[in-house]
């Protein structure tokens, strides 16, 4: 019967190892994939950014512009005023990198979220099973 329970235990320890191996290997990997996408989200956002700047710059400037500047006695009347764009439109470009520019922010701040989630969960398991 000693036997028996001993055999029993050995296998529960070789299982209970087992598990915390897989455990550790699934983290490591869970955790390289959210690193990876936090760094992804960071670098979108600054490009989003960048983005941003040079639109918004741009449509700064052509508030100054005429389109096409020519040398003509009189201009034709739908050159009196500059061309500003369609900005207003929905929000147009720059509304919408606004909110591209939000996601990135949104999926950084979840993926982080996720990451501390996961690495406690981890932590748990592994104190658990030192335990028994």
């Amino acid at each position: 019967k000693l036997t028996e329970e001993i055999t029993e235990l050995t296998k529960a320890v070789a299982d209970l190892d087992a598990a915390m191996a897989e455990a550790t290997t699934l983290r490591q990997e869970e955790k390289a994939k959210n690193e990876q996408t936090i760094k992804d989200a960071q670098e979108a956002q600054t490009a989003v950014a960048q983005a941003l700047t040079v639109l918004k710059e741009f449509y700064a400037k052509a508030g100054d512009a005429t389109a096409f500047v020519q040398q003509q006695p009189e201009m034709p009347e739908i050159f009196d005023s500059p061309y500003k764009g369609m900005q207003s439109e929905n929000g147009g470009v720059v509304g919408m990198l606004e909110v591209i520019e939000s996601d990135f922010a949104r999926l950084e701040a979840d993926t982080k979220a996720a990451e501390a989630s996961a690495q406690k969960e981890y932590d748990t398991f592994m104190t658990d099973s030192k335990v028994d």
